[in-house]
């Protein structure tokens, strides 16, 4: 019979310090963004009334936007700040249960068979007739199927987390509507359903902070989306972007800063493949720094352009317009 299994215990001194520090941490949506903004994450005030909410109402957060906005770096900075560890699921097409909640430790279930049948004799001895020999056999069974065989995978590691955990469920539009309806139980109980062994249950004051992405390449169930709080982080705006880069690159000189930003601004208009997104913004940054560059002119962008295109089409689509996506550039600084 299936049972129910809660991942029990009490807080240690040293968890119960660490659960108050973070109640402090997170004690509203301004100290999250002060917090945040300290460990180099510049978010909006959206982004950080999310996470409050995340973590008060112990919902999980379905993050969606365009890639490369900061979705997967959000639940990466906020176990950071509440100095957890960050389990991480990669989602892509045929994932399943194996890979995402469990698998048997086959090697070592049959390595304990030989070890039985070598054994059999022993185990045996004693029993009279068919029916006691089969019952025997039968309890050895069972211990093949025990939590002692079972290997964790990124959901079922997660409520097994001794002081919790943050939940990343990385690109979950990616996967398949079937693996959809495998999350649906960890989302809104805390809990796993293993037929062998029965209900695996997070601690009730160490639930994981969960956090999923998308990419919007296609559309997530509502069954999934009626489980989630929902944010989008679009592309930031120019002030915010500049703030992100300052904080990411802080060698880069103010004026270098505007005229980047509002070069990426006006390619983020024009009909790309792949506009660049805040990750290229930063790697350009980086790139005119290495360059020792203090101002943009049109021969050092088309030498960098690269690095924030990634289609050639784009490429030569800017280039042919890149005396005045830079002429404008340089006048936003001034």
């Amino acid at each position: 019979m299936a049972t129910s299994i809660p991942i029990m215990g009490v807080l240690s001194n040293e968890g119960l310090t660490v659960a108050i520090k973070n109640e402090d941490k997170l004690k509203d949506v301004d100290a999250i963004q002060g917090h945040f903004e300290s460990l180099d994450y510049i978010c909006s005030l959206e982004i950080a009334t999310a996470v409050f909410l995340a973590y008060h109402l112990e919902k999980p957060v379905l993050i969606e936007g365009p890639p490369g906005v900061g979705k997967t770096e959000l639940a990466k900075t906020t176990a950071e700040l509440l100095e957890l560890p960050c389990v991480r699921l990669q989602c892509y097409e045929g994932l399943d249960e194996s890979k995402a909640i469990y698998e048997w430790k086959y090697g070592k279930q049959l390595l304990y068979t030989q070890v039985l049948k070598e054994t059999l004799g022993e185990i045996l001895d004693g029993a009279k007739g068919l029916s006691e020999s089969v019952a025997k056999l039968h309890d050895f069974g069972d211990i093949f199927f025990s939590e002692e065989f079972l290997e964790p995978r990124p959901l079922l590691k997660a409520l097994k987390e001794e002081e919790s955990c943050v939940l990343l469920i990385d690109e979950v539009d990616k996967s398949d509507h079937e693996f959809e309806s495998l999350l649906l139980e960890m989302l809104s109980d805390y809990q796993l359903s293993i037929p062998e062994i029965g209900t695996v249950k997070a601690h009730p004051d160490k639930k994981p902070l969960v956090f999923l992405t998308s990419n919007n390449t296609r559309e997530i169930s509502d069954a999934l989306k009626r489980r989630c709080l929902h944010l989008y982080i679009p592309f930031p705006e120019a002030d915010l972007e500049k703030q992100i880069v300052q904080a990411r690159v802080p060698d880069i000189p103010p004026r270098l800063n505007d005229q980047l930003v509002a070069f990426i601004q006006e390619l983020r208009e024009m009909d790309l493949k792949k506009v660049p997104a805040i990750s290229e913004t930063i790697d350009w940054a980086r790139t005119l720094i290495l360059l020792h560059t203090e101002s943009l002119d049109p021969d050092l962008v088309r030498q960098t352009l690269n690095v924030i295109l990634k289609f050639q089409e784009d490429v030569e689509t800017v280039q042919a317009e890149l005396q005045g996506l830079t002429s404008r550039a340089v006048k936003a600084s001034t």
